[in-house]
């Protein structure tokens, strides 16, 4: 499934607010991957709905985005325990997966609203 066509068919409104916030889908896949290779340690990476634009954040330990005032859409868990026993030391392998096959694009619809 390409997953593109699949959000963009399935749910324009998130498609749109992706494309209109980074780009293409594209785009956030490679702005979303390196926010959660890049975040040290234990701790969460996510796409919010900052005010009406969305965005790509990480957060450490058992810190939610909704504190903030932020409305989150779908998160990534990158602590070492949610990983370690498929990809072992590999988390860039695990956030591939993710964001290739374990996005549930209709949750995140959901959450914007679209759903």
């Amino acid at each position: 499934v390409d997953v593109a066509i699949e959000v963009s068919g399935a749910y324009p409104a998130l498609a749109e607010a992706i494309n209109s916030r980074f780009g293409d889908l594209a785009a956030f896949r490679e702005k979303f991957k390196a926010a959660a290779l890049g975040q040290f340690g234990s701790g969460w990476t996510w796409l919010v709905r900052n005010e009406s634009q969305l965005a790509v954040m990480d957060t450490a330990n058992a810190v939610a985005p909704s504190v903030q005032g932020m409305q989150p859409l779908l998160v990534l868990d990158v602590w070492e325990h949610a990983y370690y026993l498929d990809y072992q030391n590999q988390r860039d392998k695990y956030v591939e997966a993710f964001l290739d096959h374990l996005i549930n694009w209709e949750f995140a619809a959901s959450n914007l609203g679209e759903a």
